[in-house]
């Protein structure tokens, strides 16, 4: 069968050969593959980056999709780490990660949907006691899953969201999906920090894809502008597109009633994962999140691998 095919982590997939894949169990089914993301994770997948990589090669890349089953029907699959992914024509799918999804669904808009709502999704779903009446910081607004996050954080009910970002054009268009505010991070340091101190007074949440030194830095601007000291902050770490570690101070621990978690693969439960799809899928299916997509076929896997600036989020159509 055809499937963007890995075989060095320093080159992208290439589109080629990939033997079909077999069903083992009663819980196994090979589907046909309509529509894969070409999520952040799946690049870090595919170039060995990620820190569930094996290092096998050949590998097929893609961690979910959406997927015809032999009787027409359509389902949304996340796989377990395997070098059989999602962006090939078939795949090897365990229906107890999966749910059904209607016949009308947009497979497209699935695909490009479910990742990166679902890492806020199981963030204040899973990961901390989040209230409908907290506030919420998104560090990293500007990128596809902070944009979904500001959405998400507004459907599950919280009071406020603070948008933060460094994307100008982006920032512009993020109170219309539920921005109560948005801060700019461009600019002298002093500058943002006093930006987003006074911006962020009575935050509760700070959902952070950044990391690295900005999230130090806006971590200390956000408890240094705290108007209640005794109000709890949970700070969530789900990307870190700024950089892998963070030099946080030992005070900010220490004089601030301050939990720090991460959210991700292993944080997350896969029975937690698992038990949150169907409501997950079901208001993706419904329009309630705003999402950019744009579908290449399984042919242009190559040139869709070297479009990283998109607005969109690349799906994969075998």
């Amino acid at each position: 069968m055809k499937a963007a095919v890995v075989t060095d982590f320093d080159a992208p997939p290439s589109y080629g050969e990939f033997p079909v894949p077999a069903a083992r169990t009663a819980d196994e089914a090979v589907v046909e593959v309509v529509a894969a993301g070409l999520h952040p994770r799946v690049r870090s997948q595919a170039n060995g980056s990620h820190y569930t990589s094996t290092d096998e090669l050949p590998l097929v890349p893609g961690i979910d999709g959406v997927g015809r089953m032999a009787d027409g029907s359509l389902r949304y699959f996340i796989l377990p780490d395997t070098n059989l992914g999602s962006m090939a024509e078939q795949t090897l799918v365990d229906l107890r990660r999966s749910v059904p999804l209607p016949v009308c669904t947009d497979a497209v808009h699935v695909a490009a949907a479910m990742n990166p709502t679902m890492s806020s999704w199981l963030a204040l779903r899973r990961r901390i006691q989040f209230r409908a009446d907290q506030q919420v910081l998104v560090l990293g607004a500007t990128g596809n899953a902070g944009r979904m996050a500001v959405q998400v954080a507004r459907h599950l009910g919280a009071k406020t969201v603070v948008a933060a970002g460094r994307r100008p054009e982006r920032l512009a268009e993020l109170p219309a999906l539920g921005a109560s505010a948005v801060v700019s991070l461009n600019g002298e340091p002093d500058h943002v920090a006093a930006q987003l101190g006074a911006a962020t007074g009575q935050v509760d949440v700070v959902i952070d894809y950044l990391w690295g030194t900005p999230a130090a830095a806006a971590m200390r601007a956000v408890l240094t502008h705290r108007t209640d000291d005794e109000r709890p902050l949970s700070w969530i770490q789900i990307g870190s597109v700024a950089g892998p570690e963070a030099p946080i101070l030992s005070a900010a621990l220490r004089a601030f009633p301050l939990q720090i978690v991460g959210s991700g693969q292993g944080s997350v439960s896969t029975s937690d994962i698992l038990a949150e799809l169907p409501e997950l899928a079901a208001q993706i299916n419904a329009g309630t999140f705003r999402v950019g997509a744009r579908a290449v076929p399984l042919s242009g896997v190559e040139g869709a691998w070297a479009d990283t600036g998109s607005d969109q989020r690349i799906v994969i159509t075998p």
